[in-house]
């Protein structure tokens, strides 16, 4: 065979394997795009909320052997008492710890036996009070251990900040250093729990005038509203009372999210500058791409 016939066998051999090629390539990239192991989220996200409390970091610093985030110590803090003060290796705290809670119920129970045999009601004053004492020292532990926490973020750390806000209403705002803000989340809670006080003695009064007109008892005597009206204003304040309550929480729970944002946009660096860049962009389509690259324009903002 000649050169010129060994030429045109090459030419055909290579024409006829084009389809072939191109048809192994596009198996290829279906074959890979569906069998690609991506990221399991699934499993990621379970991970993701598993964290909300580790045992293994949580004993792991009581131990010492790791650290452990502020997070993980008050939620654990709050079942074993004083878990955070051995964290912070402030074990000199923990006899004042379970010496405050310890005598506080005892106290109750013992006042409390004391009311029931005798029935007197300073005996169950002195109950109320032991009670309220062990848990102002049971809250005081978890606020302690947030304030002698050593955080490796510069203040305000937002995990403080949070805590801060859940224990006392305000105290984030405080420790953000945003104190105008906190008469103003005292006045909507101030404000709310008198509406939830004055609503709930209307519903208290209206009550007793409904059951006193719809009552049987021919020795009870008939209010001078009828059972319709009183059993209208009694639904009323029922319903002004619990929006009422409701505004409360809606106001705590404000106070709560805006000491975490502002405590993390601490962080961001904000000034006046502002400018635009415009520039043209080639966009590869990627290895299994049979079309050529994308050309188009990217805009970016600085502020």
């Amino acid at each position: 065979m000649n050169v010129r016939g060994l030429i045109v066998l090459s030419l055909g051999c290579l024409l006829a394997s084009l389809p072939l090629r191109a048809q192994y390539r596009d198996d290829q990239f279906k074959r890979d795009a569906f069998t690609q192991t991506y990221a399991d989220t699934t499993e990621k996200t379970k991970t993701d909320s598993s964290q909300i409390f580790s045992f293994k970091e949580y004993f792991g610093g009581l131990a010492h052997k790791r650290t452990a985030s502020l997070k993980t110590l008050s939620i654990g803090s709050a079942v074993l008492v004083g878990g955070t003060q051995i964290y912070n290796k402030q074990y000199w705290k923990l006899p004042i710890i379970y010496g405050g809670i310890g005598a506080g119920i005892y106290g109750g129970i013992r006042f409390n036996n004391l009311y029931k045999s005798t029935g007197e009601d300073k005996y169950k004053l002195y109950s109320t009070l032991s009670y309220v004492g062990a848990g102002v020292v049971y809250w005081g532990t978890i606020l302690d251990g947030a304030v002698s926490y050593k955080s490796n973020m510069a203040p305000p750390d937002p995990a403080k900040s949070t805590l801060y806000s859940i224990l006392l209403p305000g105290l984030g705002q405080i420790y953000n250093g945003e104190f105008w803000k906190v008469p103003i989340y005292w006045g909507l809670m101030a404000g709310s729990v008198h509406f939830v006080v004055e609503n709930h003695t209307q519903y208290q009064r209206w009550k007793w005038t409904y059951d006193q007109a719809t009552s049987t008892d021919p020795d009870v005597e008939k209010p001078p509203q009828s059972a319709e009206n009183a059993k209208y204003y009694r639904d009323s304040y029922r319903r002004l009372r619990d929006y009422s309550i409701l505004a409360v929480a809606v106001a705590y729970i404000l106070q709560v999210i805006d000491a975490n944002v502002f405590a993390y946009m601490k962080g961001f660096e904000v000034n006046d500058e502002i400018s635009m860049k415009v520039a043209p962009a080639v966009l590869p389509l990627g290895e299994y791409a049979q079309a050529p690259p994308a050309v188009g324009m990217s805009i970016g903002l600085k502020f």
